[in-house]
């Protein structure tokens, strides 16, 4: 299992040097055209968005992480004084956070 720290600290690492995308549209939108290397989904996303992106996800064969916190948690995380319901990784980086997801 991930901590949660790591996982943080990666996440951020990734929005620092990466190409990380915010909001539920654009990233169901990068699973469906399988673009995106990993999606993060905050614990209290709705439903609706959780049911779409898994789905599309486990057809694109992309990894989903389940974050332990919520929407304003994550959007805090990504330095963003709004809620992120869920974002996608394109590119994470120097973060390792692929392999992070991997190991959990």
């Amino acid at each position: 299992m991930v901590s949660q720290v790591d996982f943080i600290r990666a996440l951020q690492m990734a929005i620092k040097t990466g190409n990380v995308v915010l909001g539920s549209k654009r990233t169901k939108k990068l699973v469906l055209h399988g673009k995106a290397k990993l999606v993060v989904l905050a614990a209290n996303a709705p439903p609706e968005v959780k049911r779409d992106i898994e789905y599309y996800a486990k057809l694109s064969g992309i990894p989903v992480y389940r974050f332990n916190g919520t929407n304003m948690e994550l959007g805090t995380l990504a330095g963003k004084p709004f809620s992120v319901a869920a974002l996608a990784i394109i590119d994470p980086g120097q973060s390792n956070i692929l392999e992070l997801v991997e190991e959990g």
